[in-house]
């Protein structure tokens, strides 16, 4: 129940990749018949990665991620107008994934100037504060569509608009979104995407980020002219082709998948109010994406809750993958309910083959280790 963490490569994916993890091992900027094999299957790659999209295939680049996606994207922007003359600003939220806010920092720690938006109970960013925030300019708001840790989603359509009106390029971390809900750029006016396979049953470290034609990115890598100069570096085809396999597949399923696991999540939820009425599920006040459940149980221990939900042979998670394992709080839930709220944090997410089954067995995992922890703790003489 952690398939926000992670997926396994899907068979159709695997069989795609085969023949470049083998016999066509071809350098793609090679020009003898094994570099251009290679090369024909990078561009079909990229051409079924943009249809997939609603993108035109140049505006489509081949990356090692999400979190190196996010980075290009944002620091990117900002070295364009540094360049070109004008002060350096990013915009973004308090509930993006580390991947933009700790790029934001950064970038703010080397000068640029930073503005990060709070969000409202649902997990939302408020309109007028985007409006606001973009009276001045900025070279980039970045925006995460889905949110990693609560599902909560954003008004993408809304803030590219906005966005468009004061001529800010909105960048979008959008890998929890593909295959998940409908993501096209054509229809949404965004100028910069993010996303990578390992989310949807593709590779890891293989991303794509799509840059709408005319936005200004500088490169910040050096050493090559692949990609057209903005991510140098011989490519990985066999990554490649299997980004664009696993986006193909996650696209066409996107409406039966999302259909199914919102129907689970439901039930899952349901089952867990039931039997903790004091449950409190995180984003329930806005909109959420179908396959990410996250609740918090009071009175419990966080870690000592996972470990035990674990022991009983449950996966899930106490927000993002990136940073469950640490002992701060999650940025995003101080986000939404502030800080001091020490309710133990579960993160579920449900996958393409997870099962009415699974779902019934992780509520009856769950009612039952909160049910004896609790009991521990308020035995006599017994530890907390």
């Amino acid at each position: 129940m952690d398939y926000a963490a992670t997926t396994p490569v899907r068979e159709e994916v695997r069989s795609a990749m085969d023949p470049y993890l083998g016999e066509t091992f071809g350098n793609p900027s090679s020009i003898h018949r094994f570099g251009r094999q290679a090369s024909a299957a990078l561009e079909e790659a990229r051409s079924q990665l943009a249809e997939a999209l609603g993108a035109r295939r140049r505006e489509i680049y081949f990356v090692r991620g999400g979190t190196e996606s996010d980075n290009l994207a944002i620091l990117g922007r900002l070295e364009a107008d540094r360049l070109a003359g004008r002060a350096p600003r990013v915009v973004t939220t308090a509930v993006e994934h580390r991947a933009v806010l700790d790029t934001a920092h950064a970038a703010e720690a080397a000068g640029a100037s930073c503005t990060v938006l709070p969000v409202d109970a649902g997990g939302a960013v408020p309109l007028h504060a985007v409006e606001e925030s973009l009276v001045h300019g900025a070279s980039v708001l970045s925006v995460m569509w889905v949110n990693n840790e609560v599902g909560t989603v954003q008004p993408m359509d809304r803030i590219a608009e906005l966005s468009a009106t004061r001529g800010v390029p909105v960048h979008t971390d959008a890998v929890q979104a593909v295959g998940k809900i409908p993501v096209r750029v054509d229809e949404v006016p965004v100028a910069l995407l993010s996303l990578t396979g390992h989310k949807l049953y593709g590779p890891k470290s293989a991303g794509a980020l799509f840059v709408r034609q005319g936005v200004e990115l500088e490169a910040r890598l050096h050493g090559g002219s692949q990609e057209g100069g903005l991510r140098p570096g011989t490519q990985d085809v066999a990554g490649a082709v299997g980004l664009a396999t696993a986006v193909h597949l996650a696209v066409t399923e996107q409406e039966a998948f999302a259909r199914t696991r919102a129907t689970l999540r439901t039930e899952l939820e349901e089952r867990l109010q039931a039997g903790i009425p004091e449950l409190v599920v995180h984003g329930a006040a806005g909109v959420r994406a179908p396959h990410i459940l996250s609740v918090g149980i009071p009175g419990l221990d966080p870690q000592l809750l996972q470990v035990s939900l674990d022991l009983e042979g449950l996966a899930v998670s106490g927000g993002s993958a990136c940073s469950s394992g640490e002992a701060s709080p999650s940025h995003v839930l101080e986000a939404l309910r502030g800080p001091g709220d020490a309710a133990a944090v579960v993160r579920y997410s449900l996958g393409r083959a997870t099962s009415r089954d699974e779902v019934l067995r992780a509520a009856e995992i769950t009612l039952s280790v909160v049910e004896r922890l609790r009991g521990t703790a308020q035995a006599p003489g017994g530890s907390s």
